[in-house]
């Protein structure tokens, strides 16, 4: 598998201090790149690829064992989304719609091959194992049912920010780029999902 952290000229490398690119550029680099100009496809990895690491980051992190493996998902992501761009159309949705689409696949292949992974065997472990025990995974099974009970509850557009928001830890500008708002919008709509959650808990005694 070709590494995207140095094909194409460090593909995941950039100063720090160098901004990401506005919605105005990334249209622009993805119409570039689109139509085959490598520098724009690799300027176009550099901008998707560290919101698609904390995306995988993110929705691994709560599967014990997966989370090692979110920077090869990332990675895997990132190789899809470039086979993919010569097929992409603009339907008038953000570009990083398209992108977490592709995320979001790929994070659901990587919880099935872990499930299936996952089965019990007579070694002996080499080392100690410092995961979660079975008390504290009992645990967090019941918080993630819990979570997931009051996300249901929300409408699909508000249940989506938060995710990207606060299981994904993406900025409000980056989850503007997927839902198509504003960052300003993207806060004030975090607040009112937020306000609805906490009335939804108080409503079921969660709280």
């Amino acid at each position: 598998m070709t590494d995207l952290r140095v094909a194409g000229g460090m593909l995941a490398q950039r100063p720090s201090t160098q901004r990401r690119a506005d919605d105005t550029e990334l249209n622009h680099l993805t119409s570039l790149a689109v139509q085959g100009d490598h520098g724009a496809v690799d300027s176009l990895i550099r901008e998707i690829r560290p919101m698609v690491v904390r995306y995988c980051r993110a929705r691994l992190a709560r599967v014990s064992g997966c989370v090692h493996h979110s920077d090869d998902v990332a990675q895997e992501v990132c190789i899809a989304l470039l086979a993919a761009l010569p097929r992409y159309r603009d339907m008038g949705r953000p570009f990083a719609s398209f992108v977490f689409g592709i995320a979001a696949h790929k994070v659901a292949d990587a919880l099935r091959v872990s499930t299936r992974a996952d089965v019990p065997t007579d070694s002996v472990p080499d080392r100690p194992d410092d995961g979660p025990g079975p008390e504290e995974t009992a645990v967090r099974t019941v918080e993630a049912e819990r979570a997931r009970a009051l996300l249901s509850e929300l409408p699909e557009q508000q249940r989506r920010l938060l995710v990207m928001r606060v299981i994904a830890g993406l900025s409000a500008d980056e989850t503007g780029h997927v839902l198509g708002m504003s960052p300003g919008a993207v806060r004030v709509a975090q607040h009112r999902a937020l306000a609805r959650l906490r009335e939804v808990a108080v409503a079921n005694r969660l709280f």
